[in-house]
């Protein structure tokens, strides 16, 4: 059983949950697990089967696809009040996972078991609407993804990416390099010609944008 600590934050985030019936709730109140993730943890990654959904309470968590040759793709990232969809879509279609989950900033979360799940989603409209809805969200930012990898070139997805970020962006080069699903050597590039252009300044894993209208501008070329 969860304390009442994390219920009070579980009901907070996913609201949905307080309008199922009692019975319905006693029971994922029951077989409900709290779970402490750090950064760098795998929480599935391919070929694997799901074990659970998850319901972040904080923290944030990458979703990949990668390479043979290491290099990878940033699908979507999950955060409080968000779930996976990947996860949703292999427990109902009983499939194993296609892509990576990496915890990127310290995860507690809540795991219902997959009979849970299952039972909300037959028995709570609220909550298919919020697993549907959330398909839909994810669907149309994939959709975005895959337009900018398709045809925008890799200098004006890093200008977009940029300008999206609040400033300054403590991150790395790599870290950039994973996002956009390229290598650092490239993104290093890039980010020096920025700067020379006066758009951005570097520093040790920061970068402060400095004319965030000529980043815009370029990604929209």
């Amino acid at each position: 059983m969860l304390d009442s600590t994390t219920q009070f934050k579980l009901f907070e985030l996913y609201p949905m949950l307080g309008e199922v019936s009692t019975s319905l709730l006693e029971d994922l109140l029951s077989n409900a697990a709290v779970m402490h993730a750090p950064a760098g943890t795998v929480m599935f990654d391919e070929n694997q089967p799901c074990q659970g959904f998850p319901l972040l309470l904080s923290g944030t968590v990458r979703v990949i696809k990668a390479s043979s040759n290491g290099r990878e793709l940033q699908l979507y990232r999950v955060g409080p009040g968000e779930s996976c969809i990947l996860t949703s879509s292999c427990l109902l279609g009983h499939a194993m996972y296609h892509a990576r989950g990496i915890v990127d900033q310290d995860v507690v979360l809540v795991a219902l078991p997959p009979a849970s799940f299952k039972a909300l989603l037959s028995q709570s409209e609220l909550f298919r609407d919020y697993v549907f809805g959330l398909f839909s969200e994810r669907l149309t930012d994939l959709m975005q993804l895959i337009s900018a990898v398709a045809f925008q070139k890799l200098d004006q997805r890093l200008a977009a990416l940029l300008y999206a970020k609040p400033s300054p962006i403590h991150t790395t080069h790599q870290a950039l390099a994973d996002e956009l699903g390229s290598v650092r050597e490239i993104v290093s590039r890039l980010l020096k010609s920025f700067a020379d252009q006066g758009w951005v300044k570097l520093g040790r894993e920061q970068i402060e944008v400095i004319d965030a209208t000529a980043l815009r501008t370029f990604s929209e070329i």
